[in-house]
């Protein structure tokens, strides 16, 4: 067992600050944001109409190859709206990870929908191929086209399988099962913009894709989000719909349907084409601190999380695993203490009072990661 304070001193060491405080992950602004926020200021288009709404968007095309993308004000909203846009209805059921933010299984009851657990790989912390078949095998059944939960009744929707920590899930795997038994898939993608499966970018396997710009994202626009699809139909919608459903005209506010107020504001966008200039820089310095930290950790004995053969990954989160829960609280409590900000992995889902009644599958990699994995200073430093 190593000492919480070693972890501490190899930490500071890599990152390259020998005091002081060590933040987790802090947005940087060193390019243009102050210019691009200060142009909307002066134009007074602040709200969500504007030039940079529009430039953001098209910057996210060409980043993820995604043929649209529409910004809205957060992520737990693009998600919200991917999922409704995929057909969930009011009472179906979409089976997600246990291991995620707590944003995916909000975005499915705001959706109308009930949640479904299943466990997660240790290579890739992402949704599991094979626990997903298995769940779907023992407590599904098929009716006229459409998988249905046994026990429940309800509809099986949607599958969200979220790439945590910038590592990106096992998509073929998770496409085939989907395939076979006719779920379409809604990726939440908002910890991997820039990470790539198989040569294809995080966010342009499913149906419909999420992307977040959260503070402590990659890049971030303050508070952001973005619906991806290659799907012209539900392109089109998913910008109706955010837009409050309001029909084109020059002055009338005509609504064809119960719409939502979801879209991005341009002053955030603006600041969001600063940070998009700046993406590639971004990357390569986080996937070289990655490198470094796993170098340092290796010489430590200490199990540093990597990205799989198939994949290349932001490093979000840089991660480790430790041995047990008890060592993973005595790094916390060491490292925390000593001004490094490290983070355990989220509270799995279906031990959160509102989910704990959700169907669920085994979970023993869910649990053991959430007793063993750190997260720790991640972030783009000046150097």
């Amino acid at each position: 067992m190593n000492k919480p304070d070693d972890i501490t001193k190899a930490i500071r060491e890599v990152y390259g600050i020998p005091e002081g405080p060590v933040q987790l992950h802090a947005p940087v602004f060193g390019g243009n944001e102050s210019a691009y926020v200060q142009k909307t200021i002066d134009s007074t288009f602040v709200s969500s109409v504007g030039e940079y709404v529009t430039q953001f968007e098209e910057m996210l095309k060409t980043i993820t190859g995604a043929a649209y993308a529409i910004a809205t004000v957060n992520g737990t909203t693009a998600l919200q709206m991917a999922l409704v846009l995929s057909g969930v209805k009011h009472g179906d059921l979409v089976i997600t990870q246990s291991l995620s933010f707590v944003a995916t299984a909000n975005a499915i009851r705001h959706a109308g929908a009930e949640v479904a657990f299943v466990d997660v790989e240790r290579d890739t912390l992402g949704m599991c191929p094979k626990a997903l078949r298995v769940f779907l095998q023992q407590e599904c059944h098929r009716v006229s086209g459409q998988t249905i939960h046994t026990s429940s009744g309800r509809r099986l929707a949607a599958c969200v399988p979220m790439h945590s920590f910038g590592f990106p899930c096992s998509m073929v795997g998770i496409m085939d099962v989907c395939e076979e038994w006719a779920i379409p898939i809604v990726e939440d993608a908002a910890e991997a913009l820039g990470s790539v499966y198989q040569g294809r970018p995080c966010g342009t396997y499913g149906l419909l894709a999420s992307l977040s710009f959260n503070g402590n994202k990659i890049v971030t626009t303050g508070g952001g989000g973005a619906i991806l699809t290659n799907d012209p139909e539900l392109g089109m919608r998913a910008r109706h719909l955010t837009t409050t459903a309001k029909m084109k005209h020059r002055w009338r506010f005509t609504h064809d349907e119960v719409g939502y107020n979801f879209r991005m504001p341009n002053i955030n966008a603006a600041l969001g084409c600063a940070q998009l200039e700046k993406l590639d820089a971004f990357i390569a310095y986080k996937r070289d601190l990655a490198e470094r930290y796993r170098a340092r950790f290796s010489e430590m004995g200490v199990s540093f999380q990597t990205e799989m053969s198939n994949s290349k990954s932001i490093y979000w989160l840089c991660a480790i695993l430790l041995n047990d829960v008890a060592e993973r609280d005595a790094v916390l409590q060491a490292t925390n203490d000593a001004g490094v900000m490290t983070r355990p992995i989220w509270d799995p889902l279906h031990e959160l009072t509102m989910y704990a009644d959700s169907p669920r599958g085994p979970l023993p990699n869910t649990q053991f990661i959430s007793e063993r994995l750190v997260n720790i200073p991640s972030g783009y430093k000046h150097t």
